[in-house]
């Protein structure tokens, strides 16, 4: 059968892709593939964030040290994650260690970069009034630069969820057994171009749903900023 004289081998028809997708939530069959997505998606944002906002501020506060590692730094974000797949998986093996770590470096990168630019852009005569009153470089960092930078922060934690979905799939492409990406890989090898349709819509889902989780948070935590209780 065809579709618009395309073979549903190339395009198939949307009714196809539906039907094939809400099979295979009904039937349980994707979702332990999309739980173990989702799992690395969330481990790896979390743990790319984490070192990346630490690294960020450290690298924000010492410029000197800055200026010595961020070569290094830019590089590493230079090699393509996929290359170091193959390494992943000699080092830690198939599974979801290595998608998580995958995940973890696609996300660390933007948060680095939005935390060292949003401390390192507080107003000048604002560090030079809580020197002037005398804070210390810790309370400075916690009770000016962290809010003030807030917004720019956030907007890399942005950045971050959705980079993170796309880590974990890419991350599955090749060192997963399960997931998404292993299942778009299964139906690639199996000619099923219905279910790659369906899986994708499957992950477009996901990307979105965590976006907006990530908005919703993002815009309690600056109500909370601008009322003066965060």
């Amino acid at each position: 059968m065809l579709l618009s004289g395309v073979s549903p081998l190339v395009l198939p028809a949307p009714s196809a892709v539906t039907e094939t997708l809400w099979d295979g939530l009904v039937s349980g069959a994707l979702w332990q593939h999309l739980w173990v997505t989702g799992a690395e998606t969330l481990l790896g944002f979390a743990l790319g964030c984490v070192i990346g906002f630490l690294i960020g501020a450290i690298l924000a506060e010492m410029p000197r040290l800055r200026r010595l590692l961020w070569p290094y730094v830019l590089a590493s974000q230079v090699v393509p994650k996929l290359a170091l797949g193959p390494i992943f998986i000699i080092w830690f093996g198939f599974g979801m260690t290595s998608t998580v770590i995958i995940t973890a470096l696609i996300c660390f990168f933007p948060l680095l970069e939005n935390t060292i630019t949003g401390l390192s852009n507080v107003p000048q005569e604002k560090r030079d009034l809580f020197r002037m009153l005398g804070a210390t470089r810790l309370q400075t960092l916690l009770r000016l630069k962290l809010p003030t930078s807030m917004p720019v922060i956030l907007a890399g934690i942005r950045v971050a969820i959705v980079l993170a979905l796309v880590g974990a799939v890419v991350g599955e492409f090749i060192a997963g057994s399960k997931g998404l990406g292993a299942s778009i890989i299964a139906a690639q090898g199996m000619m099923d171009t219905t279910l790659i349709f369906a899986l994708f819509i499957l992950i477009t889902l996901m990307g979105l749903f965590f976006y907006q989780i990530i908005v919703v948070i993002e815009r309690r935590i600056l109500q909370s900023r601008q009322k003066g209780t965060f």
